[in-house]
């Protein structure tokens, strides 16, 4: 049986919350480079199938999970389905205790000014034993670039969290993973506004029904054009999606 599935040249880990965070942990005690983690959701994949530049730094990643009910109703189309969608804050959550436990330590960057912090506190507060070894945000220039990535060095965390937004956060990643002196760095969206308690995540009856998107437009009306690409990433999938080999 594979264990990824190929969802429009998109290599997808068929791998559940617990297993990916259990991955990540794994990743945190090996060697050699810093591992970098995504969590692509349609939209995401839907921008790789356009972007053969995206594409392939999603397929350069040593874990890429299911974040969105579409990407797992695709691979089930494709007969080689993913066992359960793997939301990036929920990997997080799981990853986060599991840290906790183990006296691992975090990075957070991204953001606005105030928000990492913010995350931090809460986070400390909520996972026992996590050490939070420091914050940027992701406002920057080349200058400021640099000296997030000196400051990041300087820290050595065993995770950076890094919340730019994709796909500017997987270019970032893929672009700076090698100069990193940390062991994972997991591309993770908007997941410090919520863990800084100044965006709320969608309520449990959208999330158990995996239309978060539908509560994010609710909230969000000018998401409106992005979310267009939903329904494109269905319709390519139907009519393209078994074009692509799923042997790996």
């Amino acid at each position: 049986m594979n264990n990824k599935v190929n969802i429009l040249g998109v290599y997808v880990d068929k791998v559940s919350i617990s297993q990916a965070a259990d991955s990540i942990m794994s990743f945190i005690s090996g060697e050699g480079s810093a591992k970098a983690v995504y969590t692509p959701n349609s939209e995401i994949i839907m921008h790789g199938y356009r972007d053969s530049e995206l594409c392939d730094i999603l397929n350069d990643a040593d874990l890429l999970t299911a974040d969105g009910i579409g990407v797992v109703y695709a691979s089930k189309i494709l007969g080689n389905p993913i066992s359960e969608r793997c939301a990036g804050y929920d990997v997080a959550c799981t990853l986060l205790d599991k840290m906790g436990k183990e006296g691992k330590s975090v990075y957070l960057f991204g953001s606005k000014p105030g928000v990492a912090e913010l995350a931090g506190e809460n986070l400390l507060k909520k996972y026992p034993g996590l050490a939070v070894v420091g914050y940027s945000d992701g406002y920057f220039d080349a200058e400021k670039e640099g000296q997030i990535i000196a400051d990041i060095n300087s820290k050595k965390p065993d995770v950076l969290f890094v919340c730019l937004g994709a796909p500017k956060q997987e270019k970032w990643i893929y672009n700076h993973k090698n100069e990193l002196q940390c062991r994972v760095c997991m591309g993770l969206g908007g997941c410090l506004d919520v863990f800084a308690g100044t965006v709320e995540r969608a309520p449990d009856f959208y999330c158990k029904h995996g239309i978060e998107w539908l509560y994010r437009l609710i909230k969000q009306p000018k998401r409106f054009f992005r979310m267009l690409d939903l329904p494109r990433f269905a319709v390519t999938v139907l009519l393209k999606g078994k074009k692509f080999k799923q042997d790996r």
